[in-house]
């Protein structure tokens, strides 16, 4: 009973916590189970445990909120000020994505449809009234988990050529893609744009970080010796798998939006091209001006149209 009682008192009092100091901790008058001593004296609390906690109460599920009221509320601006990019789809069209591209882009689309909304009802989990929904939505989460795992790494090795930083990426950065303006003109871009990289190097190489600590936070007792040598103790890992964990998740919760929106409201059929594999000339020759080029200046123009007209 004795081993148990500071566990029953820590949980009891954890959530009043005061963290305005680095060395405070709850302190309940004719009680010895809960002091300053007592919670500096759990392993790594000086070393990762105050900043776990600090960002858990203070600043992890403010930034959410942030992230998700503010990128759709830009993106909304967006389409009521600029509005959507359109280009003809008549015409010639040519294969871009070949089937199994598309086949493991869907995969890891279906992950990520997963993840993120059961990723947002577990960070607001009260909200959400917490019980039966929450726990359904960490199985949701778990699934989505395993379908972004089987795809990112093919995803990473099929793309990674053409993900790859080029000096035209600059000029597209420069000018935003063009999508600050309702002007139609060539903008430098390759079969990806440099926003597309950099979604796909966050969601990609960022995804396997997410991968790896989300696992670790599922399993959470697992034995590394390299920890001892590193003067680490194990929750000082689970503690920044969390950290980790939570940072990379904003970031991807705002570029998932970001790719979304372009997916599906900034380029007027844009999300056609994940369907069928194919582009219209019209839209390649504007947004993808120097993978158009290269194309027609290859002769492969009139192999990539055949295999649309099929």
């Amino acid at each position: 009973m004795k081993k148990i009682m500071p566990i029953i008192g820590t949980f009891a009092f954890a959530g009043t916590v005061p963290l305005a100091e680095p060395n405070q901790a709850p302190v309940h008058h004719g009680s010895a189970l809960i002091s300053p001593q007592l919670i500096e004296a759990i392993p790594g609390w000086h070393k990762y445990g105050e900043l776990f906690l600090y960002l858990q109460t203070h600043w992890i599920k403010t930034i959410f909120l942030i992230v998700l009221i503010a990128v759709p509320t830009v993106f909304l601006i967006h389409y009521l000020i600029i509005g959507p990019k359109i280009f003809s789809h008549h015409g010639r069209k040519f294969l871009v994505f070949p089937n199994w591209q598309r086949i493991i882009h869907w995969i890891a689309a279906a992950g990520f449809i997963l993840l993120v909304p059961t990723g947002i009802m577990i960070i607001y989990a009260k909200f959400f009234g917490g019980g039966t929904p929450v726990r359904f939505a960490r199985y949701l989460h778990d699934i989505g988990a395993v379908l972004f795992g089987i795809a990112v790494i093919p995803m990473f090795l099929m793309w990674l050529k053409d993900m790859l930083p080029r000096l035209w990426d600059i000029k597209w950065f420069m000018i935003l893609g063009g999508y600050l303006s309702k002007e139609k003109k060539e903008i430098p871009a390759d079969k990806f744009n440099a926003g597309q990289k950099m979604w796909y190097w966050l969601a990609t190489l960022g995804g396997m970080i997410m991968i790896i600590t989300g696992v670790m936070m599922y399993f959470q007792d697992f034995d590394i010796a390299l920890l001892k040598n590193l003067n680490l103790y194990h929750i000082d890992l689970l503690r920044l798998a969390v950290i980790v964990h939570l940072l990379l998740a904003i970031i991807v919760v705002a570029f998932f939006f970001t790719h979304l929106y372009m997916s599906l409201f900034a380029i007027k059929g844009s999300l056609q091209s994940m369907i069928d594999g194919c582009k219209s000339e019209d839209e390649l020759k504007h947004l993808h001006s120097i993978f158009y080029k290269r194309i027609i200046k290859e002769g492969k123009d009139k192999e990539l149209a055949e295999k649309c007209e099929k």
